[in-house]
C-alpha cells in the first residue's frame, strides 16, 4: 500500500480521490442476505459459535473448565500491568488490582475462547493453528515444529489465550466445526450452504468469480495514484514527469501529515522514475518518513 505513478491520456478527468470504477465490483453482484443464518453456520453451529465469544451465557463447567478467579496468577499480572499501565484510570491502591483482576476473570469467564477441551485444542492442532506453542520462530528458519512434537494441554492453551493475541475467528470457526462433527450435526447452513447469502439472480456467483478489475485507460500524462485503497488518483495529470515532480515537491502535495513542501524536488523526481513507493518506512537512522521520500532518496 502507498503510491504509484500511472501513465494515463492527458485529458484523463476522472475524480481525484474517487476509487477508479474499475477497481470495483459492480453492485449487481450484491448477493441477498441469507434469510435462515448470520454467518453460513447451520442452527446448532450459529449456538456454539456465539457460546464461543459469550455472545450466549456460557458456564465454564460446561465444558470441565475451571473459571478464573481474581487471585489466579495470570489473571492477577495481567491485572497489574494494566493498573500501572493507567494508574489514573484504575486507580493505584490493592483494591484497584483486585478489582481490575476481578472484571477480567469475569470477562474472560463469559466466553468458551478461554475454556477449551482436550478435544478442541487437538482440533486446533491438526489445523496448524497453535505455532505460539507447538513451533519455535527464528528469523533465519521461519517457524520450525518443536522436537520432539508437542501438544498443548487445554490449561495451557487457555491460559495462554488471556495474554491478549489468543484465538482469532478461524481458530472459532476449527473448533465449531470439529465440535459439530463430533456430536455428529451440521455445521452449514443448507439455505445458502456456508455463503451466508443466497443469489440474487441464477448464475450471479460465477458471473462474480469470473469477473475482473479493469485498469484505467493508458496515455501520455503522468499521474500520482495512492494504493491504501483499491486505488484513486491524488494528482493533476502533468505532460512529463518534471512537472509532476514540481507539483510533489509543492505545498499542494500532502501525505498524511507530510507536506510536499519537505520534499524535494530530486527526491520525486527519483521516485517517479521508480513507480511506486509503500506508505512508510521505518529505519534505525531516522525513524519513520514517507515512503516517497524514502525511495526518492534511495533512489539518489
Amino acid at each position: 500500500m502507498g503510491r504509484e505513478v500511472r501513465r494515463v491520456p492527458l485529458d484523463f478527468d476522472w475524480p481525484l480521490n474517487k476509487i477508479w470504477e474499475g477497481f470495483l465490483s459492480p453492485d449487481k453482484f450484491d448477493e441477498t442476505p441469507c434469510p435462515d443464518c448470520k454467518n453460513g453456520y447451520s442452527p446448532q453451529a450459529q449456538n456454539l459459535y456465539d457460546l464461543w465469544y459469550g455472545h450466549l451465557p456460557f458456564d465454564p463447567a460446561s465444558n470441565g473448565s475451571t473459571a478464573w478467579r481474581h487471585d489466579t496468577p495470570a489473571i492477577r499480572a495481567r491485572a497489574e500491568r494494566n493498573t500501572e499501565t493507567a494508574p489514573e484510570y484504575y486507580g493505584r491502591d490493592e483494591a484497584a488490582i483486585v478489582r481490575e483482576a476481578q472484571r477480567l476473570a469475569d470477562h474472560f469467564n463469559s466466553g468458551w475462547l478461554h475454556h477449551l477441551t482436550q478435544d478442541d485444542v487437538d482440533a486446533l492442532v491438526t489445523a496448524g493453528r497453535l505455532h505460539d506453542l507447538t513451533h519455535n520462530w527464528t528469523r533465519e528458519d521461519g517457524w520450525q515444529p518443536k522436537q520432539p512434537a508437542v501438544t498443548p494441554t487445554a490449561e495451557q492453551v487457555n491460559e495462554w489465550s488471556l495474554g491478549g493475541f489468543g484465538h482469532d475467528g478461524i481458530n472459532a470457526s476449527v473448533v465449531v466445526r470439529a465440535r459439530c462433527e463430533r456430536e455428529g450435526v451440521d455445521d452449514t447452513c443448507r439455505t445458502c450452504q456456508g455463503h451466508a447469502s443466497t443469489e440474487a439472480y441464477p448464475g450471479q456467483r460465477a458471473e462474480a468469480e469470473a469477473w475482473e478489475p479493469t485498469e484505467p485507460p493508458e496515455g501520455e500524462g503522468w499521474q500520482l495514484w495512492e494504493t491504501v485503497s483499491e486505488g484513486s488518483p491524488i494528482s493533476p495529470v502533468f505532460a512529463n514527469p518534471e512537472r509532476l515532480a514540481e507539483w510533489m515537491a509543492s505545498p499542494e502535495y500532502v501525505w498524511g501529515a507530510h507536506k510536499g513542501s519537505g520534499l524535494s524536488y530530486e527526491s520525486a523526481l527519483s521516485f517517479i522514475k521508480a513507480g511506486w513507493a509503500p506508505t512508510g518506512v521505518v529505519t534505525p537512522g531516522r525513524g519513520f518518513e514517507s515512503g516517497v521520500e524514502h525511495v526518492g532518496r534511495s533512489e539518489d
